[in-house]
């Protein structure tokens, strides 16, 4: 039988070995969890909405051991980790809250005079399959699962096969919480079983998120078999910086997003496009500030940044900068190597053509780009088979809303700020970021059938 192990990255040390999942089981699984929709989905939005305020005060209460289990197999800091549970538990609320209205019912006003009724209801679909990275291992999974369920739905978990304690972690979660056995269910295979699942007939929806290459074969696999999907991929967000920005306050918001999660964020910062007449002082404050950063134990609450969560992607990350520069970018800080540990990196001068621009940098590299004016700096950022964030720093917030929204290519912006999901707004990109919009109003959509009802009769009233 086929093992699933999970290895600290900062240690290097084995943390755990499972038992990968034989198609036997698998279909066990299935079955099981499809019984448990059946029921679910008969249950009333007020106890739904229950169940994920009790999930949220079962998430709170497990935070420091969820936290330390993140930490612990795929490296990021402690504090993050904290911070990304404390965000699965504010989804879980927010869906309790705002979920139920999202779902009732729409009636169109009678504009015939006919007497006809027509309504739109929201079903769920039954089974979502999820198809998580380790990055954020626990939002990626809540920010669909919180929906979905308010939803009506079931969940199937396929988790990245690094971080498998987390995904068998949030699976007991539900179920100290209390909600029904089997709704939500993980499975431990390699990505190579993948397709099976996605094959199997229980299985009605598909949620992807990681890089654009296995979105595209997992997308194909789906849509043959004609389920819905939503792909979250890979990014490379712009900031753009301009000419009338407060280099400060931008600099201080970019360093932040960059080393988001050790910057191993599809939604971090990753190319600063500044306007020439900024960029050395942009240049000099970065540097400066990246190079204060402390790198070390993820567990140490004075560590800011901890190891990448494996050494073959810490080695693919020194192999884009290393050809970045051989192209011609200048090395301002760091590019330095150990094990799973890359230092804070500026690169300078950073152009169309290397892979500092084209290409998303799954790390803490920051690629500074020099523009000649605000229109050519919106041209670079747009520049970029990727649409997942993007930002953009003025003095001027009108200007600066009308860039983003008008003019930035993305599906996500933010003015004087970085990119980050909120359970309140969509969240998803287009071009090579994917497609389809997680949270929000939005959110709670993807996974329901969106169904018209057209009544032509009186209802009986004796009833």
């Amino acid at each position: 039988m086929s093992k699933i192990s999970s290895i600290n990255p900062y240690t290097g040390k084995k943390l755990a070995t499972h038992d990968a999942f034989d198609l036997t089981r698998l279909d066990s699984v299935l079955d099981s969890i499809e019984d448990a929709r059946q029921q679910w989905q008969k249950t009333s939005l007020q106890e739904r909405a229950q169940a994920l305020r009790d999930l949220a005060q079962q998430l709170r209460k497990q935070q420091g051991k969820l936290a330390k289990l993140a930490s612990e197999e795929m490296g990021k800091t402690l504090a993050s980790a904290e911070a990304e549970v404390e965000k699965c538990a504010w989804v879980c609320d927010y869906y309790a809250e705002q979920g139920p209205a999202m779902l009732v019912d729409e009636y169109l006003p009678d504009e015939d005079n006919d007497g006809v009724q027509r309504f739109v209801s929201y079903q769920p679909l039954g089974v979502v399959l999820a198809i998580m990275p380790w990055n954020f291992p626990y939002w990626q999974v809540f920010r669909f699962l919180a929906p979905a369920l308010m939803a009506g739905n079931a969940a199937l978990l396929k988790h990245a096969s690094n971080v498998p304690g987390c995904a068998l972690a949030i699976e007991q979660v539900l179920r100290d919480a209390g909600l029904p056995e089997n709704l939500m269910r993980t499975v431990l295979v390699p990505g190579s079983k993948a397709q099976a699942l996605i094959d199997h007939p229980v299985v009605k929806a598909v949620t992807f998120t990681g890089s654009t290459d296995a979105g595209r074969r997992i997308a194909a696999a789906a849509g043959n078999m004609l389920k819905k999907t939503v792909m979250e991929l890979g990014g490379s967000d712009a900031y753009v910086v301009l000419e009338d920005a407060d280099v400060e306050l931008a600099v201080e918001k970019c360093v932040t997003s960059r080393l988001l999660n050790n910057g191993q964020s599809c939604i971090a910062a990753k190319r600063f496009i500044v306007h020439n007449n900024l960029y050395g002082a942009f240049a000099e404050q970065m540097t400066a500030a990246m190079k204060k950063k402390v790198m070390g134990d993820p567990l140490d609450k004075d560590t800011d940044i901890g190891p990448q969560a494996r050494e073959d992607l810490c080695k693919t990350l020194a192999d884009q900068v290393s050809e970045s520069i051989r192209l011609g970018a200048v090395l301002m800080c760091g590019g330095e190597r150990d094990g799973t540990f890359y230092s804070p990196t500026v690169l300078g001068e950073v152009r169309p053509g290397m892979p500092a621009f084209d290409q998303e940098l799954f790390g803490p590299v920051a690629a500074l780009i020099r523009a000649r004016s605000d229109d050519e700096a919106i041209t670079l950022a747009n520049q970029s088979r990727f649409g997942l964030g993007a930002a953009v720093f003025t003095r001027d917030a009108r200007r600066g809303a009308k860039i983003a929204a008008e003019q930035l290519q993305a599906g996500a912006c933010a003015v004087n700020d970085f990119v980050k999901s909120d359970p309140r707004m969509p969240f998803g990109g287009i071009k090579d970021s994917g497609y389809g919009r997680e949270l929000g109003r939005f959110g709670i959509h993807e996974f329901v059938n969106i169904k018209a009802v057209v009544v032509n009769g009186e209802a009986d009233s004796s009833e």
